[in-house]
């Protein structure tokens, strides 16, 4: 047998080899991955918070993680875009994609995602030693293994996104919590705060632990209550400890969120405002009582005024987003949404793994209770919210979850190969599933879905944005085209509005989606009829933004099939295609702008192409009615306005109520 010594070194070096595979695999993975959707706006955030002080370019996010990816930046001479006083998220999407597109043959995005892959390797590590304290060294091994090889957690684990710093920071909070209670101490105390705080930075969710602290301790006074020499005064002095404890906890958290932000309320430094300011976006949120609250401790200057704007929007964006869930879209968000998300992109063996643990447990041969509620109910607790919440757009936003059920079931596991040595025959081979099925989907992890649906290449058909397409695939893309001696197509690309296609090289024509044509402004020239290759991503193709049949102008290219499909993300179509709705858009627009520029007769004959291209669509009837309004034709406008505002409320209703207000407005100023 091994001595104590030999024991700590294998164990060690079993550790360090998983730790080395794991980083090896999001490495390599990111390698071969463009920059996503979020990044771009993330890393020129935490590059101008270093450099600047700036923390209101992107205050929805909290600012931990971007300043731990951009801290490899620094030392470097960059090009740095002119900030134009815009709506702070246009401002950051547009500056984010001018800063990555003039900095990207410097490798910034290959050194911020080695430093945000920080948060993945330390939530390893973690969780081997959580379950190893909680059950035992296998116990241990089994969730690090599982965590090192889990597809979802490799697909956002190097990426510079928020999910896993606060995957890594929650555990780490709960789990010192953990400690604490078995063994309290004021050492214990301050890790507790400290991991609180970092969760607090890393993203706004971090608030959750709150509750999660609160319930747990409840559970430990009740469990202390009901043991040996319980009497009154002793029960008053446990709830006075618990009290003060969850208070330091507090106390130390919010001075940590302070340090994150520099110890300064302002958002921005001297010289710049937040845009819109608080009040005004205070006005927006639509809850009156959170809307309230917010404004006391704005006034009172209780937190960071970035961390209290980013609540506002998060208040603001919880009804903002359409729902794709098994090839349906739905015009917000779905309770079911998560449920069928775990479904669909946890592997076999997590969910074989995770019965497993819920029969050991209800026959009675899992019963370490405490460490069971300790998993088992902040996992619960944080489904439960993301499942009330209507943002359903990723299996990252629920990361957090699977880090905690990784250690209860391979706890569950390690008890029941400790009660008969048989049950390893069925854990060791699922545990062995699961690093097949990573190596299997290597490199591309974001559209993993398990074998039941298909795999990655139909993963598609089920979920949309990031558990399928966030806009990555830009190096296969260039190397398709090259390959193929493409010059000539057109590129309906997911993140087109906030990543630069021609800094990856790709220099397609670029067809509208709904941010480039609503949200950021960027007009493009469509012909009625095109040719192809015609490249369209996965997420655009679900009609999950524009909405169904009629209201999405790429609905046709879902009858047809693909000339090939590039990283199961990117579709590429040959032939001649009509796409006159896309057109219509794109005229509209460019009608819009020329408004906007007071150039009212030159928006004519736009808002006319727009009408004629698609007379039943509500923006070209709308934008008609706009530049008929301004050439003082106020009863001919009065027309198309109602047309729109008809066609709003009786096509696809649901997913167009939005711009019935602004019709109904206009209509009453007629």
């Amino acid at each position: 047998m091994l001595n104590t010594g030999s024991r700590r070194s294998w164990t060690a070096g079993g550790v360090a080899l998983l730790l080395a595979v794991m980083f090896l695999q999001l490495f390599l993975s990111v390698r071969q991955e463009s920059i996503s959707w979020d990044e771009g706006d993330h890393i020129f955030a935490g590059y101008m918070s270093w450099k600047t002080g700036d923390f209101g370019l992107n205050p929805e996010h909290p600012p931990l993680v971007k300043l731990v990816a951009a801290l490899p930046l620094l030392p470097l001479r960059l090009q740095v875009p002119q900030l134009q006083n815009r709506s702070f998220k246009v401002e950051a999407n547009l500056d984010g994609k001018d800063f990555a597109a003039a900095n990207i043959d410097r490798g910034i995005l290959t050194r911020s995602r080695l430093a945000a892959s920080v948060f993945s390797l330390g939530l390893a590590l973690l969780v081997f030693l959580a379950a190893r304290e909680m059950f035992g060294t296998l116990a241990g091994f089994i969730a690090l293994t599982l965590l090192a090889f889990d597809p979802n957690i490799l697909a956002n684990g190097a990426l510079v996104t928020t999910d896993v710093g606060i995957s890594c920071c929650m555990f780490a909070s709960i789990y010192a919590f953990y400690r604490y209670a078995k063994i309290p101490s004021v050492r214990r105390l301050l890790v507790v705060g400290l991991a609180t705080g970092f969760a607090l930075a890393a993203k706004h969710t971090g608030v959750l632990l709150f509750p999660m602290l609160l319930f747990l301790a409840v559970i430990e006074l009740a469990r202390q209550s009901l043991g040996p020499g319980s009497a009154d005064t002793i029960w008053q002095k446990q709830t006075l400890r618990w009290v003060g404890m969850l208070a330091g906890t507090t106390l130390i958290a919010v001075t940590i969120l302070w340090g994150c932000y520099g110890f300064r309320y302002a958002a921005r430094p001297p010289g710049r405002a937040l845009n819109p300011a608080m009040s005004e976006y205070l006005r927006q949120v639509p809850q009156p009582r959170a809307a309230q609250l917010l404004g006391l401790m704005t006034q009172w200057r209780l937190l960071p005024e970035s961390y209290l704007y980013g609540l506002a929007d998060l208040s603001l964006v919880n009804d903002a987003y359409d729902s794709y869930l098994f090839g349906k879209v739905y015009p917000h968000g779905v309770w079911f949404y998560f449920p069928g998300v775990i479904l669909i992109k946890s592997t076999l063996p997590f969910l074989v793994l995770l019965g497993l643990a819920g029969l050991a447990v209800t026959t009675g041969r899992f019963t370490k209770w405490r460490e069971i509620l300790f998993l088992a109910l902040p996992a619960l607790f944080y489904l439960a919210v993301s499942m009330s919440s209507h943002i359903n757009i990723g299996v990252r936003h629920i990361l957090p979850m699977y880090v905690f059920l990784y250690v209860l079931i391979a706890g569950a596991a390690a008890t029941l190969i400790a009660i008969n040595h048989r049950w390893a025959y069925l854990v060791l081979p699922l545990v062995l599933w699961q690093a097949v099925d990573a190596v299997r989907t290597f490199p591309d992890y974001i559209p993993f879905a398990n074998e039941v649906w298909g795999g990655p290449a139909n993963s598609h058909k089920y979920l949309s944005d990031a558990n399928a397409d966030w806009g990555q695939q830009l190096i296969a893309t260039r190397k398709y085209l090259d390959d193929h001696r493409i010059k000539d197509c057109w590129f309906v690309y997911f993140a087109a509005g906030v990543v630069d296609m021609a800094s990856y090289g790709i220099h397609c024509k670029q067809l509208p989606t709904v941010e480039t044509l609503w949200w950021l402004d960027q007009p493009s020239h469509v012909p009625v009829a095109i040719d192809g290759p015609v490249l369209i991503s996965a997420g655009d193709l679900s009609g999950m933004e524009f909405g169904p049949a009629p209201l999405n102008p790429y609905e046709q290219f879902k009858n047809l099939r693909p000339a090939t499909v590039i990283q199961y993300g990117i579709f590429v179509y040959e032939g001649h295609f009509q796409v006159s709705l896309a057109s219509a858009l794109s005229h509209a627009q460019i009608a819009q702008d020329l408004l906007l520029a007071g150039k009212v007769q030159d928006a004519l004959p736009e808002a006319e192409q727009a009408l004629k291209l698609a007379p039943d669509a509500a923006a070209p009837n709308s934008e008609m009615g706009d530049v008929l309004t301004a050439l003082h034709r106020e009863p001919e406008a009065r027309a198309y306005y109602e047309k729109a505002l008809t066609i709003c409320r009786t096509v696809q209703p649901e997913f167009q109520k939005a711009s019935v207000p602004d019709l109904e407005r206009k209509l009453a100023s007629e």
